[in-house]
């Protein structure tokens, strides 16, 4: 049962894996302000429909997922450290300070819609709950979803200086992107933005506010998935189908939700409206998973999202390297014109070789090459393993 319950997990990170990846298409082709702007740019009835498509039915609701698996993943981690008699919190702590540094390196030298920092501050946070009950861990997570949710009630009207800014930037943006030098796109990424100027300081602190509180606001899953851990979820998953059946019933509900928020007028209700979409298509799409896998889990679409899970942090990587390849000035030059009919036959093809790619690589090595330096970052090992210490056992000797 132990071997099935990590197949499928490896699996479901895979499966998340492409959903970021799609998800992740609109930054890459449009950048990371320009496609909530779409209007700004020429698309065919065609690429408007793909690009409806794509927030529908997989922006937000894959990211959900991936941090679901985190927060189960983390719970698992801590308890094979526990079993082989390792500082777990030490451990922890290390390996997150390292996401978190790899993140960093990432977003300021590469690709601006970075995931990996925010996960290594999330996973230090994540800290607090790690030795909590099950039912503490739900009880957080449902008051914070609602809290959550709440907080995407209203509309946030920009004023006539703001959309100005929003415009200037979005045809720079385009100009740099697509024909700049790796340095003029490095530099535009890290020192500029349509948020605020340099004397704007109340929208200055409104955003550190709002990386402060984060953690607050984005933990539910995080919370979830460590209560699903702690519950024994997905140990014995043919007895647990009914569950994945019943929650099959929430994809109809998520995308009707997620369709009204972004198909419809904007209206006080729209955040709430997609908030609860996406986590309703999130626990739709893993429920649906699920049930497939117990039913075809030997086959090679499977196999493939398992291998491409296994080496998720080095896929993720790989996946900012091609990608801005293609659509950044100093590549190809495709950022804002290869349409998303072209760029959705790339994105799936490039998945489709690391799953392949994944699968051959994981017949000679054991583990990625990114994931090999975290683990060897964590255990302070150059192998990478954890070596179990042996127990300091007391014998009294009983008089008789």
């Amino acid at each position: 049962m132990h071997t099935k319950r990590v197949r499928f997990i490896d699996a479901l990170r895979g499966l998340s894996l492409l959903g970021i990846l799609l998800a992740n298409l609109l930054i890459f082709h449009y950048g990371i302000w320009g496609k909530d702007e779409i209007s700004y740019y020429s698309l065919s009835n065609t690429d408007i429909g793909l690009y409806s498509f794509l927030k529908i039915v997989v922006e937000g609701s894959f990211m959900p997922i991936f941090t679901f698996l985190f927060g189960y993943s983390l719970v698992k981690l801590a308890e094979s450290i526990k079993n082989k008699n390792g500082k777990v919190k030490r451990h922890l702590w290390r390996r997150f300070l390292l996401l978190f540094t790899l993140g960093l390196l990432h977003s300021t030298y590469l690709w601006e819609g970075d995931i990996l920092a925010f996960y290594g501050m999330m996973g230090i946070f994540l800290l607090i709950f790690l030795n909590r009950k099950k039912k503490t861990l739900i009880i957080w997570g449902v008051v914070l979803f609602i809290l959550t949710g709440a907080a995407g009630y209203g509309v946030v009207e920009q004023s006539i200086e703001e959309e100005k800014r929003m415009s200037d930037y979005i045809e720079k943006t385009y100009d740099i992107y697509k024909s700049g030098s790796y340095e003029e796109i490095k530099n535009h990424r890290n020192n500029e933005s349509p948020l605020f100027t340099d004397d704007d300081l109340e929208t200055a602190f409104l955003i550190l506010f709002m990386l402060l509180f984060a953690p607050l606001l984005t933990s539910p899953m995080f919370l979830f998935g460590m209560a699903a851990a702690k519950g024994g979820l997905f140990q014995h998953m043919e007895q647990e189908e009914k569950w994945y059946k019943l929650s099959m019933a929430l994809l109809p509900i998520g995308l009707l939700l997620k369709s009204v928020a972004i198909l419809g007028d904007e209206s006080n209700w729209t955040g709430i409206f997609q908030h609860l979409g996406a986590q309703f298509l999130s626990i739709a799409y893993i429920g649906t998973f699920a049930f497939l896998f117990i039913k075809f889990s030997a086959s090679k679409v499977f196999l493939g999202l398992e291998s491409a899970g296994k080496l998720s942090l080095t896929n993720y990587i790989s996946q900012s390297v091609v990608c801005t390849f293609v659509f950044y000035g100093y590549g190809l030059g495709q950022f804002g014109t290869l349409g998303m009919l072209n760029s959705l036959f790339l994105v799936l093809i490039l998945f489709v070789f690391q799953c392949i790619s994944s699968y051959f690589y994981l017949k000679r090595f054991k583990r990625g090459p990114l994931e090999m330096i975290i683990r060897m970052g964590t255990n302070l090992s150059w192998r990478g393993n954890l070596k179990a210490k042996k127990q300091k056992i007391k014998v009294e000797k009983v008089l008789e």
